[in-house]
C-alpha cells in the first residue's frame, strides 16, 4: 500500500493540491485534512459522516453539539476552528475542524461500530506528519524523491529544496513580526514578486498557462535562483531593522524584492533575453515542456 504522506505530496507535486491541503480516505469516505500549526486538522463534518448513520451529516453535528452541551456541560464547538476546506464545488469555504484530540472527543459521542477502527486509522494518518515535525530530514527527503520520481533534473531538484528552505525562514520570520492571516502572507508574497519579476503570481503563473498548479514547481533554474534571492532579501531585511507589522512587512517586501528584480534586470542585459520563462513541467499534451527531457538545462 502506498504510504499516505507519500500520496500528499505527490499529488502537491501533480497541483492536486495545496501545500496545506489535502484529502484522506477512511474505508472509501473522503476526510478533508488541512495542516493548521503544524498539525493535522480534520473537517468534522466529514469525520460525522464516515461514522454516522445519517444521510445528512450537516445536521447530525448541529444536533450533536447541542445534545453533548445539555448532557454534561462540555461544548464540542470549544475544540473546534474554522479552517477552510474544498468544497465539491471547488470553492473554499470556512468548515468546522478539528485536531487530531479534537476528533477523539467527537468520535466518543458518536455511537457507530466504526468508531474504533477510524480510532485507529486517524492515529495512522496524523502520525506521518509527527514524524516530520520531529524529523524535517524526514519531510525532505521524500519531497526530494517524489520530484525525481516526477522526472525534474536533479540541479533543478535542489534548486527548488533550498527555496523551500528560504521560504520556510521567511514565513517564520513573518510569523513573529505580526503576519496572521492567510490574507497576509499573500499580500507579501505579491509584494517580493513585483519587485522581482515586474508580475504577480497570477500573471507569472498566465504567462506559463498554469491555473491551479503550484507557481513555484514550475520556475526554471534562474527564476527559481532570483525568487530565493528576493526571499532570503527579505528576510534579512526584517531581521537588521527588527521589523513589525504588516505594513512595514510590506515595505520591507519590495525591498528585499527589488534587490533580486535589480539583479535580474543585470542578468537580462548580458543574455539579451527575458529569465522568465513559458516553460513549465505540464504534461505533454497540455503544453510543450521540457520535463520530458530532464537532462536539458532549460535556462
Amino acid at each position: 500500500m502506498v504510504n499516505d504522506s507519500i500520496l500528499y505530496r505527490y499529488n502537491i507535486i501533480r497541483g492536486k493540491f495545496t501545500e496545506t491541503n489535502s484529502i484522506a480516505l477512511f474505508k472509501g469516505n473522503k476526510i478533508r485534512r488541512t495542516i493548521f500549526n503544524n498539525e493535522w486538522w480534520f473537517s468534522v463534518i466529514d469525520v460525522v459522516g464516515a461514522l454516522a448513520d445519517s444521510n445528512k451529516p450537516r445536521v447530525y453535528w448541529f444536533a450533536m453539539k447541542s445534545r453533548v452541551k445539555s448532557a454534561d456541560g462540555f461544548e464540542l464547538s470549544t475544540i473546534c476552528r474554522q479552517l477552510k476546506l474544498k468544497s465539491s464545488d471547488g470553492k473554499m469555504y470556512e468548515t468546522d475542524c478539528a485536531n487530531t484530540e479534537g476528533i477523539f472527543r467527537i468520535i466518543q459521542s458518536i455511537p457507530s461500530p466504526k468508531a474504533e477502527p477510524f480510532k485507529r486509522w486517524l492515529a495512522k494518518v496524523g502520525y506521518e506528519r509527527v514524524q516530520e515535525i520531529e524529523d524535517p530530514e524526514l519531510g525532505a527527503r521524500r519531497t526530494r524523491m517524489l520530484y525525481k520520481l516526477k522526472g525534474y533534473p536533479d540541479s533543478w531538484i535542489e534548486l527548488r529544496m533550498r527555496g523551500i528552505e528560504v521560504r520556510e525562514d521567511l514565513t517564520g520570520e513573518w510569523q513573529k513580526r505580526g503576519a496572521k492571516e492567510k490574507k497576509d502572507y499573500e499580500i507579501l508574497t505579491a509584494e517580493i514578486a513585483k519587485a522581482t519579476f515586474d508580475l504577480t503570481p497570477s500573471q507569472h503563473k498566465k504567462i506559463k498557462g498554469l491555473k491551479r498548479e503550484n507557481l513555484r514547481d514550475h520556475m526554471g533554474n534562474l527564476e527559481l535562483i532570483f525568487n530565493m534571492l528576493g526571499e532570503a532579501s527579505t528576510t534579512e531585511i526584517h531581521k537588521n531593522e527588527e521589523s513589525q507589522g504588516v505594513p512595514k512587512l510590506k515595505i520591507d517586501a519590495g525591498r528585499g524584492g527589488r534587490v533580486a528584480g535589480n539583479a535580474r534586470k543585470e542578468l537580462e542585459k548580458e543574455l539579451r533575453r527575458p529569465v522568465i520563462s513559458k516553460q513549465n513541467f505540464l504534461p505533454k499534451k497540455k503544453s510543450k515542456n521540457f520535463a520530458q527531457k530532464p537532462k536539458r538545462s532549460y535556462n
